[in-house]
């Protein structure tokens, strides 16, 4: 059993804040006299009509005081009683555990994914902070969209890792013999008419290709070039999730992979996301790597098993009580695959695991994937631009150049032949040897920029970074090296932003490129972002060269007038690719022109053609004069630059000379710049899933998906009635008086019980339009969101935002994900505050309605209008939603004796004007004032960027929803 100190604490302070605020409603409304010992002697001040039967003030007495206290006491007693249940209840238990069965395992695997996000999204936030501190952004509204944009693109990773891990899958079985075949197959996007004119950027294989058990294939190319779409479609998430398309035969185990979703075929096939740590959707290790056995409901002790086998195969032992939020790259790497391997699939696809990795663990990761292809008999298919640590390994490479897929290596691993039957003649892995260092003088005089004595910078009890010396010159390119985890960002950040008593001393500003650097983008163009960067440098320095558009053409190697540029300029800067992104970030960071520029991993992720175009960005700058610090795990990188600075476990180690700095005016030698080719962004990464094996089996067969159906079948009467009862729960104290006189004391009892059996049914009913992973991981990511929002803003007095978050999702999703998305905002943030009890449903049903109706608003609306309209309903929901609350409320906040005391025997007009005056009192003319100001300011301000964003993140329709009617279509996205 575990406790928690803070629901107790905050059920005290409820119950005493309830007890306080009866005894001040009985001194305001003439309820504290009695015939004791008169405290004050207040005049009794009658209403006008038509409160006439209220009586203000009046004389408090000690006895009346005493019977104020007294008759708040069972209430008070019965919120400690909550908190106390509060207390003890072990959250992720009850979490887990609604997951795995019953009619509710939809929104509780919502709930657990709800919970998992919401702690990183305090590191999220930070992060964004940091970025928008480094490009001179205030706080504020303008950093909810890119901290939303980073929530939403968890959401889609966690969505891949639910339906690659099976949820809601049949669990197929598969062809151990035949793991991946295709024939004559072509991979694209766009629609089935549009397939002639798609195929020039699409991607051919060989007219035959077969991988076999035991190998490993390394697939190669260039940025942009289709490595992670050719994964994504022998997962399937290609055809089934991202709207493309495959013509041919494709069959992985023995499956034809258009037809069958990747949920279904998720024990036989592993995938491995590129960024594993964005798609962890639970909170331990352990769970994440059973998380495959725990959806197909296999019993407990078989799962912890399997878990502890596979992790000590892979050798994350020590990590399975850790969270997962707090891995480093080469960690997460290790967990994902131990997920991906918890059932002993037939294919494992690895995408980029090699990424943001040092030497020692990529040498970890190229050992284990060697031994699952050749000791563990698996297909192996790796994705990776580091081709150099694992061509010794791999038995056959497919090199992706300019759309067509040909086949390098070795006869009889990969057998594939080319359109006129030849076989294709081995040849290098295609990949260029790395660069020779550059031979760039480093030029501007050497003059000293930057100057930092004594750095030390700590997290909590960690010192990440310990006295550290650093000198940077004008002109010249520094390397700062070191394994995962030896302080370098930290370095970088205390540079850019010194915290008070840190001496640094700079000649000019200091920028920084985080390498999170995509949280810089606050617009949604390519060319918003530009104007936003000269119009912020131009206000800082009048005199400051701006161009920050012409600048990204120079970097990408374009002309800034010509269709190619002009196209990227109306693109999202998140739909780049990543080189394109870099440039951007560092585009943006040079508007104000610094002295000192620094990049965090400028290479992450990047083939060496855009690993090029950043060196070429970076190299004209130092030849202007600016200063340059990169920290890379390239060695061909940092090869290229003047110096190396070493760094481990916080210590930075002199520096390096990789060749002498020249004299202060040496001449200047600049190589042309690199043309580049025009990529597009790299498609989205993919994820997990395993293979059965019969001790698994457990005499249960997994729920078919009915995330294609989200709502066709709905039982619509009890949805209707379950809504209708909770509303007549809500309004019991004004329509009590049609219940015979001897049932009035049941009437409050029964709206009680009666809240939450609906809340059971709504959410029952409604829990089949989250069996789709996408929305179930939109879901639990969004509620996450709400439930900090709301704990963020307890206290303030209605200043609060939720209301902005359920509006714009319930406008972009559809009344039904409002619906679901209001009351598990409710539920988590409850939970997690241990303030859960008999209110809370009846707040559930509040914001769920909020949620809904906005989805249920006109469609046909201007952009400028829709936002106007949806301003109007904020405030009309808010005031609604403060009635609402006190309707139900009122009967026992207020309790009997004052003048707006609920009276079951009196008329409906008496009690109506009674409540009128209770809320206007408690919270019409404050908190729900606040609340709709509070909300009309968020909509104005950011409702725009980001109902753009919930839209762009909205699920496209699988292959198997064409048979649909459009109608049902609909209703699946929403």
């Amino acid at each position: 059993m575990t406790f928690r100190p803070g629901p107790l604490r905050a059920a005290a302070i409820l119950a005493a804040g309830f007890v306080a605020a009866r005894v001040v409603y009985r001194i305001l409304f003439h309820g504290a006299d009695g015939d004791g010992f008169v405290l004050l002697d207040l005049p009794a001040v009658r209403l006008p009509s038509p409160f006439a039967h209220v009586v203000l003030l009046g004389p408090v007495t000690v006895d009346g005081l005493w019977d104020a206290a007294a008759s708040a006491l069972p209430i008070a007693l019965a919120i400690l009683a909550f908190g106390v249940v509060n207390a003890v209840i072990d959250l992720h238990r009850v979490f887990a555990h609604a997951s795995r069965r019953g009619p509710l395992r939809g929104i509780g695997r919502a709930l657990a994914i709800a919970a998992a996000t919401l702690p990183s999204l305090a590191d999220g936030a930070r992060a964004v902070r940091f970025a928008q501190r480094l490009r001179g952004e205030r706080g504020g509204a303008r950093m909810l969209l890119p901290l939303l944009e980073r929530t939403l693109e968890r959401a889609g990773a966690v969505a891949a890792a639910l339906e690659l891990r099976g949820f809601a899958g049949r669990g197929l079985d598969g062809d151990c013999f035949a793991p991946v075949e295709a024939e004559d197959v072509e991979i694209g996007f766009g629609s089935a008419a549009a397939r002639g004119a798609a195929r020039e950027r699409g991607i051919r294989l060989p007219s035959s290709l077969v991988l076999d058990a035991g190998t490993l294939t390394l697939v190669a190319g260039a940025t942009g070039s289709g490595k992670s779409t050719l994964l994504r479609a022998i997962s399937g998430l290609h055809t089934h999730t991202d709207g493309g398309w495959i013509a041919g035969a494709l069959r992985v185990v023995g499956h034809e992979r258009a037809a069958v979703p990747p949920r279904d075929l998720a024990q036989r096939v592993g995938v491995v996301l590129q960024h594993p740590r964005e798609a962890f959707a639970t909170e331990r290790v352990r769970d994440e790597i059973g998380l495959s056995l725990e959806l197909r409901g296999v019993a407990p002790v078989i799962t912890a098993a399997r878990v502890a086998e596979v992790a000590d195969r892979v050798g994350v032992t020590a990590l399975l009580d850790r969270p997962t939020r707090g891995l480093s790259a080469g960690e997460a790497t290790l967990v994902a695959i131990a997920a991906a391997i918890v059932e002993h699939p037939i294919v494992l696809l690895v995408d980029e695991p090699l990424a943001d990795l040092d030497a020692d663990a990529r040498v970890r990761i190229a050992g284990l994937l060697d031994a699952l292809a050749h000791d563990a008999g698996m297909c192996v298919v790796v994705a990776e631009h580091r081709v150099e640590a694992l061509e010794g390994i791999a038995d056959t490479v497919l090199l992706i150049d300019d759309g067509v897929v040909a086949l390098v290596g070795p006869a009889g691993v990969g057998r594939a032949a080319d359109d006129r039957g030849a076989s294709h003649p081995p040849r290098t892995h295609g990949m260029r040897p790395a660069t020779e260092p550059a031979t760039r003088d480093s030029g501007v005089p050497g003059k000293l920029v930057l100057r930092a004595r004594g750095l030390t910078v700590r997290h909590r009890d960690t010192v990440a970074v310990a006295g550290a010396d650093v000198d940077l010159r004008a002109g010249e390119i520094a390397a700062l090296v070191g394994p995962n985890g030896a302080g370098k960002s930290s370095l970088l950040a205390a540079l850019a932003l010194p915290a008070r008593g840190m001496a640094v001393e700079s000649d000019g500003r200091v920028a920084l490129v985080p390498d999170a650097s995509d949280d810089l983008f606050v617009c949604d163009t390519v060319a918003a972002e530009c104007r936003r960067a000269d119009r912020r440098a131009a206000r800082r320095d009048p005199g400051a060269a701006t161009g920050t558009a012409a600048r990204f053409a120079g970097f990408l190697g374009l002309d800034p007038g010509g269709p190619p540029f002009a196209a990227r300029l109306a693109r999202h800067p998140r739909d780049l690719s990543a080189g394109e992104r870099r440039c951007l970030a560092l585009a943006i960071q040079l508007a104000p022109s610094p002295r000192v520029l620094m990049v965090d991993e400028p290479t992450r992720g990047l083939d060496p053609t855009a690993r090029d175009m950043v060196w070429e960005a970076l190299t004209s700058l130092a030849v202007s004069g600016t200063a340059v610090l990169v920290t890379s795990h390239e060695p061909d990188f940092t090869a290229r630059t003047d110096r190396t600075l070493t760094m481990r476990a916080g210590v930075l180690a002199a520096a390096s000379f990789a060749r002498p700095i020249p004299g202060p005016f040496a001449p200047v030698a600049r190589r042309a710049p690199l043309a580049t080719q025009d990529e597009s962004r790299e498609d989205r990464p993919a994820d997990a899933g395993s293979a059965n094996h019969p001790e698994l089996r457990t005499g249960r067969t997994a729920p078919r998906s009915r995330g294609r159906r989200l709502g066709g079948r709905l039982p619509v009467a009890a949805l209707a009635a379950a809504n209708l009862v909770a509303l007549g729960a809500f309004c019991w104290p004004l329509v009590a008086t049609a219940v015979p006189e001897q049932a009035y004391a049941a009437v409050p009892v029964a709206a009680l019980a009666l809240v939450p059996l609906a809340a059971l049914v709504v959410v029952a009913t409604l829990d089949g339009s989250v069996r789709s992973a996408h929305m179930l991981a939109l879901l639990g990511t969004l509620a996450a969101i709400g439930a900090a929002v709301r704990i963020a803003g307890t206290g303030v007095g209605g200043v609060e935002a939720v209301f902005i978050l359920l509006i714009l999702a319930g406008r972009a999703y559809g009344a039904r994900f409002g619906m679901l998305l209001g009351m598990a905002t409710i539920a988590l943030s409850t939970l997690i505050t241990g303030t859960f009890g008999p209110w809370t449903p009846f707040q559930m049903f509040a914001c769920a309605w909020v949620g809904a109706l906005a989805g249920l608003l006109p469609r046909r609306i201007s952009r400028i209008g829709e936002i106007a309209m949806l301003s109007v309903y904020g405030v009309v929901a808010s005031y609604a939603f403060g009635l609402l609350m006190n309707l139900w409320f009122w009967p026992f906040a207020v309790g009997y004796g004052t003048g707006i005391s609920y009276d079951g025997s009196a008329p409906l007009d008496v009690n109506l004007s009674s409540f009128l005056l209770y809320s206007l009192v408690t919270s019409t003319l404050s908190w729900d004032t606040l609340r709709a100001i509070t909300t009309v300011i968020g909509l104005v301000v950011v409702g725009r960027p980001i109902l753009a964003a919930l839209r762009r993140t909205k699920p496209l329709a699988s292959r198997t929803e064409t048979s649909l009617t459009p109608r049902e279509r609909s209703s699946a996205l929403s």
